[in-house]
């Protein structure tokens, strides 16, 4: 087994603020409370793809931010939702909080998804706080904050081509030559003491 391994960075986004507001117009003076809620925030959402083979593209793109929610408006107007955003990784795949280490998900199924950071609630306008008792009223709530978290993922690969020789016979620089990869290289035996990936990409399928 070969392990090939990435932190990413994710940020879910901020709730939409609620809007304390009220009803103003030419025939109506004073009106009811019109404040509207704001938008919930985009969750982060990890998805099984048995297309990906590799963790490659986290390494040159390991910030992942979904969109924030949108504030309230007058006239009852609630704020649209943050966009999801769908982040693609190969079957397989081990993910773990890089900070306190917690498990999170073993995503092994094409099309499964995990919520890696929820998107802030969105805010409460006026309108839902009026009774039959207080009918103006002017609070509202700010929406939620975003969830923000780097993420550790882990991908046991079977390799599909494997260098076997004799120690300080160039199995490192050959590797190195063919493929992506940066392992290290001497002019003595065991310089290399775990295995090491590298991806040729061919032409073709």
């Amino acid at each position: 087994m070969l392990v090939d391994e990435a932190i990413i960075h994710v940020r879910s986004g901020k709730g939409g603020n609620g809007v304390a507001s009220f009803r103003r117009e030419k025939s109506i003076m004073k009106g009811g409370p019109d404040g509207g809620d704001g938008g919930r925030g985009g969750h982060v959402l990890l998805v099984g793809d048995s297309h990906l083979d590799t963790l490659v593209d986290f390494q040159h793109r390991p910030h992942r931010f979904a969109e924030p929610g949108e504030n309230g408006a007058n006239k009852k107007c609630h704020g649209k939702d943050g966009v999801d955003l769908f982040v693609k990784v190969p079957l397989g795949t081990v993910v773990h909080d890089s900070e306190s280490g917690e498990f999170v998900a073993d995503i092994v199924d094409d099309g499964q998804v995990v919520m890696a950071a929820e998107g802030g609630k969105g805010g409460l306008g006026n309108d839902r706080f009026k009774t039959s008792t207080h009918q103006t009223p002017t609070e509202c709530t700010p929406g939620g904050e975003a969830v923000e978290r780097s993420l550790h993922l882990e991908l046991k690969l079977i390799a599909d081509i494997g260098f076997v020789g004799l120690p300080n016979a160039g199995k490192s620089t050959l590797l190195n030559a063919s493929t992506r990869a940066v392992a290290k290289v001497g002019a003595y035996p065991f310089t290399t003491r775990k295995p090491q990936l590298g991806i040729a990409e061919l032409p073709g399928d």
